[in-house]
């Protein structure tokens, strides 16, 4: 779909529909809806004043022009109370709306600056939301689907600014907002590819596709690289498939110095079967997203070496599937990761945070200012959190604050967990330095404990995306699959940092 600006009169716009936003309780209209609702000889105010369009959030309302405007439909969204009002809200909105325009076969949409002026919401803000709300409402995951599609698509949509002087605001907010969602499409993309198409391979090779797009510099080690590099806890976990295991670093440079201000880390594992430790046959085919991490900060990449900050990032996934072979990982054995630590295996089906063990010494051999790491990592996460929130732990404050910081400016909730010392002691080993399972208490907490031991002692944030990485129904702006949680905040975040490389802000 295309998404442009445009400037003129609502009224006056050829599509086959207009988009135009009511609030909850107003007394009378004002705006663009009053201008259409003119046009429309009042059918809009007396539909309002008897009670069937309310503006409640989330409600869409379909009318027919009649041949009062050139646009053969008008569409009232409601955006609930004006107080309330947020981006994210606007951006769910856009989405219902595209969608119910798309199964009425309209392909030609136009929309009025949704929400702008209202409270610190800009007319550039509130074009890049109606873009990303648009673009990953409509996103569909049918690629192997051979049957035709029961709904043609919406080929345009354009953003109506009322002055050219809003032009240059509204397309800077459009091409963001085109960048963001793209990016979190390719992330949906591989997370909702089967794990036949989706293998440790094919993870190098979407990143050998971005590396040339993008300009960014690759590197791909092969398992002997791994081995000379000590990396036993990601090749114990590989060493039960017959796919070759592929450590992948992504980076770009928008600085002139070598120093990397920010590393991705993200978990790889394109299956989990959970290994000798054999998960359950039930819903075992969802484990194809395990790789969600990995995508993440792979589409994140892509999105910031677009945008161009003056910052220096590395993404890093390290790509293994986790299969009971025959020279499979057993529990009871003993791996040697990057950094040197000893790790008693209790169970390998918890094995991301084995993988992202020696992503994290990487990410220390590179002498990264800066860590997030990413991985469906715990379902004891799903548990605390449900599918609302993404976990977040850490061993630096400030870093955590950015982040949380940067989710919510996508709509992309976090939320803080505890990281006491005292959870530490559920991860001693009898007969090594750390074992890979703290026991059923407070599970996401001393995986990430784990997880601390190998960050050492750069600022570094977890987030645990086990909950959030999938969504079991079609909502807002979330399609039934991948979600592409965290790409957006991960861009955000970079951004941030780029304006201020002190991180003291």
């Amino acid at each position: 779909m295309e998404i442009r600006v445009i400037t003129g009169d609502v009224t006056k716009i050829e599509a086959g529909a207009i988009v135009v936003n009511l609030f909850e309780g107003v007394e009378s209209l004002d705006g663009d809806i009053a201008t259409v609702d003119k046009a429309l000889d009042g059918a809009i105010s007396q539909l309002v004043s008897q009670g069937e369009i309310k503006g409640k959030l989330g409600e869409i309302t379909v009318i027919h022009s009649l041949g009062k405007l050139p646009a053969a439909r008008v569409v009232i969204a409601g955006l609930g109370k004006k107080p309330e009002l947020t981006l994210d809200k606007i951006r769910g909105v856009v989405a219902e709306a595209c969608r119910l325009l798309q199964k009425k076969g309209i392909d030609d949409a136009a929309t009025v600056v949704l929400g702008a002026g209202v409270g610190d919401i800009t007319p550039e803000s509130a074009s890049q939301t109606i873009t990303e709300g648009a673009l990953l409402g409509l996103y569909s995951f049918k690629k192997h689907v051979t049957k035709e599609p029961e709904y043609g698509e919406i080929k345009q949509l354009s953003i109506v600014a009322t002055s050219e002087d809003d032009v240059h605001l509204l397309e800077r907010g459009c091409d963001e907002g085109k960048v963001l969602a793209e990016a979190a499409k390719l992330a949906r993309d591989m997370v909702n590819e089967p794990a036949n198409y989706m293998t440790p391979g094919h993870m190098a090779e979407v990143a050998k596709k971005l590396a040339q797009d993008y300009g960014l510099e690759l590197i791909v080690l092969e398992r002997e690289q791994m081995q000379q590099l000590g990396m036993g806890a990601l090749l114990g976990v590989a060493q039960g498939s017959a796919q070759p295991p592929k450590f992948i670093v992504l980076s770009y440079k928008g600085k002139g110095s070598d120093e990397i201000a920010l590393a991705l880390v993200g978990k790889g594992i394109t299956f989990d079967s959970g290994g000798i430790s054999l998960k359950p046959g039930n819903k075992m085919e969802e484990m194809k997203g395990d790789m969600a991490g990995g995508a993440a900060v792979m589409a994140a990449i892509s999105a910031i070496s677009r945008l161009k900050p003056e910052i220096n990032v590395t993404a890093i996934v390290p790509a293994v599937e986790n299969l009971p072979g025959g020279h499979a990982l057993k529990p009871g054995d003993i791996l040697t990761a990057m950094n040197g630590k000893t790790i008693e295996i209790i169970s390998t089906d918890a094995e991301g945070r084995l993988i992202v063990a020696d992503a994290l010494g990487y990410a220390n051999k590179l002498k990264a200012k800066l860590i997030v790491d990413v991985a469906t990592l715990t379902g004891a996460c799903i548990i605390a959190l449900g599918n609302v929130c993404t976990g977040a732990f850490t061993t630096n404050q400030e870093l955590a604050n950015k982040v949380i910081a940067a989710g919510a400016k996508t709509g992309e909730l976090i939320w803080q967990m505890p990281m006491y010392d005292e959870y530490k002691e559920q991860n001693k080993s009898d007969v090594a330095d750390i074992k890979n399972v703290g026991g059923r208490n407070a599970g996401a907490i001393t995986a990430a404990q784990f997880l601390a031991e190998f960050a050492g002692d750069t600022p570094w944030v977890h987030l645990d995306i086990a909950g959030t990485s999938m969504s079991d129904k079609e909502h807002n702006y979330l399609a039934k699959g991948a979600t592409g949680v965290p790409v957006r905040t991960l861009v955000n975040l970079a951004l941030a940092i780029a304006q201020c490389p002190s991180y003291q802000c």
